[in-house]
Formats: structure tokens, C-alpha cells, sequence
């Protein structure tokens, strides 16, 4: 039955006041060993304190230092086992000699193995000399191994307290660097998920732009003389631009995993790249597809990056070529790996080429070799000999890490 009043908080309340008194030692470390260092003196030098006794002022010498323990451990240590010398010397017992036991433990909590090792000895002396001189004869082995036993738990207590403080303090650092590693982690996902869509929204943008541009042209030169070969440009225009944006959409319903309509709209692959030279065609650039092997256990992501491929090649030719060019699209597969080589045999135009600079550079040659990376392979782009552009790829399927 529970004798302790309601309004006191009965069990809760006694329970909570261990931890409070803990938080108070924290919190203010000197007051809370000041406290205990006049607890010290009052209990065992009360009287002779109260009677101004020079007893009494020995008992303020070996507690009060202890309101500095945690700050200056060995120095407070030095000061105590010095004034219990002199205590020795002047043959006064008091029993304040106890808070030799406390800076004993506080240097063994805060300091090295050696330094405790040391204060530890420096205590033993003390009791074999406190031992000598108050203990009568037939007792003096016991008082020995008692005093020396408290001595030794001090120590150890104060040891364990030290060993278990540092492994906190590991965990709490490990916690720290896996918490720095988790946020790095998600920095470089969000990297390069944003680079990700960096690519793919460039070669959507890019690639439709660029025919849309050059049908664009071809309707306004044949509008007075071929109205209805400029129509039919206009007309493709309006087509690819709404290719564009349901490719747009699409791309946009894959990052949004709630998007209903995501999954009814499959990323572009190998079977397209006929719509995808089909499209170029019609936009003034002559363009023959090859496809060699069977690519139809090509992995999806390794036909979605050969389209792209393929796609961001033949932008930069109309981008880039003069007019009368033509251009001839390869794939080769087989089950290690995927080829794809775009070659035009068109010359590039003046503007496109500066001083001791190749043409056709960009972020769209570095997002074709990321892509690339993706599968162990590289992608290399370049003039012709004869004139003309070449742009090769190879993408590694059994081993995306290329080794």
C-alpha cells in the first residue's frame, strides 16, 4: 500500500528525484561539489567548525577543494593528500579524510590510466601511514585491507565511469558521421536524379525543337511556290509538337509514381528508332536505320538510352549539317553488349565551328556518355576524314560496370 500522499506524486515523484538531482550536477557541477564538499565538513567536523577549533579548520582544508573537482581534478587531489599529511603529521584524526576517497575517484573518472595509477599509490601510502600511527596492534591487517579495498573501488568506480563516458561518446560520434553519410547519400542521389532529368528533358526539348525548327524553314521557302508541301511541313510541325509534349507528359507521369496514366505510357525503345528516322526524314534530313541481331532481350533502360543515343546524334546533324546531307543510323546487339553508330556525311556549318574548337560539342555530348556510363561503355563523337560526323556507342549487358 502506498503511504505517500497523493499530492506529493507518491512513487513518481520519489522515482523522478534521482534524475533531477543528476540533471541539477550537470547543469552546475560547482555548486552541486560545493554542496557536497560542506556536506563533508558538517558531517564529520561540525563541532569543532562551530567551536572555531584549528581542527575544524583542517577539516575546511581537506573537503572544500572538492567544490573544484571536476574542473581541476589533480590539482584538487594534490591539495587534499597534502593537507592529510599535515593532518598525519600533527596526529589529528577526523574522518574528513573521506574526501581523499572522493578526489580519488574524481581523477580516476577524469583523467588517464597512469595518473589514476598514480593517485591510487598515493593513497596506499596514506592508509599504511594512518594504519602505523592509529591502529592498535592485532588490527592493523584488517584496517589495512579495508581501507585499501575502499581506495581500490573508488578507483575502479571512477575508471568504469571514465571508459563507459567514452564509449558514449563513440557512439554518439558514430551516430554523427552515419547521420553526415546518410545526408551525403541523399545529396548525391538527388544529384543525380536531377542529372537524370537534366538528359531527358534535354534530348525531349532539344531533339523536337530542332525538327520543329527545320520543318519550320522548309514551310516558309516553299510557301509561295509549294503551298502545299509547306502545309504538309506545317502539319508535321503540329505533329511532332504534340509528340513532344505527350513525351513530356509521359516523362513527367514516370516521376510521379501516382500519376494514373505513367504506366499506359512506356518509355521510347529500339522499336521506335523507324518512327525516330521517319521524323528526321521529314524534316529534310535523309536518314537509313540498320538494326543487326535480336534486341529483343535487351534490357528496357539499355533501349531507352541507345534511343536517346541516336535521338541526341541526330539533332546535332540537323542542328549542325549543311543542307543536302544524309545520315545512316546502325545497331548492332548481341547478348554482351549494344552498338549503335550515326554517321552524316555532311559538312558543318562555318558558324558551328570556331577557332581550333570542334564542332557539335556541348552538354549533349556529356549527357550521351552518361548515359553511357550507366552500362560500362563510352561514346565517341567526331569529324570524318571525308567529311561528315560520326557518333559511336557501346553499351556493356552483361556487366554493367565494365570490367
Amino acid at each position: 500500500m502506498n503511504t505517500i500522499p497523493a499530492r506529493f506524486g507518491g512513487e513518481h515523484a520519489l522515482a523522478a528525484v534521482p534524475a533531477r538531482v543528476v540533471a541539477f550536477t550537470r547543469r552546475h557541477p560547482i555548486r552541486a561539489d560545493a554542496t557536497l564538499s560542506l556536506a563533508l565538513l558538517f558531517l564529520f567536523e561540525a563541532g569543532n567548525v562551530l567551536r572555531l577549533s584549528p581542527w575544524g579548520a583542517m577539516g575546511v582544508v581537506l573537503t572544500l577543494p572538492l567544490a573544484l573537482r571536476r574542473r581541476a581534478p589533480v590539482a584538487v587531489f594534490v591539495v587534499i593528500s597534502a593537507a592529510a599529511l599535515g593532518q598525519w603529521s600533527i596526529d589529528a584524526k577526523t574522518g574528513a579524510d573521506a574526501s581523499l576517497l572522493i578526489a580519488l575517484y574524481t581523477v580516476a573518472a577524469t583523467c588517464d590510466r597512469r595518473r589514476t595509477l598514480y593517485a591510487l599509490a598515493v593513497v596506499e601510502i596514506g592508509i599504511v601511514l594512518a594504519v602505523a600511527r592509529w591502529t592498535v596492534d592485532g588490527y592493523r591487517f584488517g584496517a589495512f585491507v579495508g581501507l585499501s579495498a575502499m581506495a581500490v573501488t573508488a578507483a575502479v568506480l571512477g575508471a568504469n565511469l571514465r571508459t563507459r563516458r567514452r564509449y558514449l561518446l563513440a557512439l554518439e560520434e558514430r551516430a554523427q558521421r552515419l547521420e553526415r553519410d546518410q545526408e551525403q547519400q541523399a545529396e548525391l542521389a538527388v544529384a543525380a536524379e536531377r542529372a537524370r532529368i537534366a538528359r531527358e528533358m534535354h534530348d525531349i526539348v532539344t531533339h523536337n525543337l530542332s525538327v520543329m525548327v527545320a520543318l519550320a524553314d522548309a514551310a516558309t521557302m516553299t510557301v509561295h511556290s509549294r503551298p502545299d508541301r509547306s502545309a504538309a511541313a506545317m502539319e508535321q510541325v503540329s505533329g511532332t509538337g504534340r509528340q513532344a509534349l505527350t513525351e513530356m507528359r509521359r516523362f513527367l507521369g514516370v516521376l510521379h509514381e501516382d500519376e494514373p496514366d505513367a504506366a499506359r505510357h512506356p518509355q521510347p525503345d529500339l522499336a521506335r528508332l523507324g518512327a525516330l528516322a521517319e521524323q528526321v526524314r521529314a524534316a529534310g534530313l535523309p536518314t537509313t536505320l540498320t538494326v543487326q541481331g535480336d534486341t529483343r532481350d535487351v534490357p528496357a533502360g539499355a533501349q531507352l538510352a541507345v534511343y536517346r543515343l541516336a535521338q541526341e546524334a541526330l539533332t546535332n546533324t540537323l542542328k549542325h549539317a549543311r543542307p543536302g546531307a544524309n545520315a545512316r543510323i546502325r545497331v548492332r546487339s548481341s547478348p554482351e553488349r549494344l552498338e549503335l553508330s550515326v554517321v552524316d556525311d555532311g559538312r558543318p556549318r562555318a558558324r558551328d565551328v570556331g577557332d581550333g574548337e570542334e564542332p557539335r560539342g556541348g552538354r549533349g555530348l556529356a549527357g550521351m556518355r552518361e548515359r553511357a556510363a550507366v552500362y560500362g561503355g563510352d561514346v565517341e563523337a567526331g569529324p570524318l576524314p571525308g567529311g561528315g560526323w560520326r557518333v559511336s556507342a557501346l553499351l556493356h549487358l552483361t556487366d554493367p560496370g565494365g570490367s
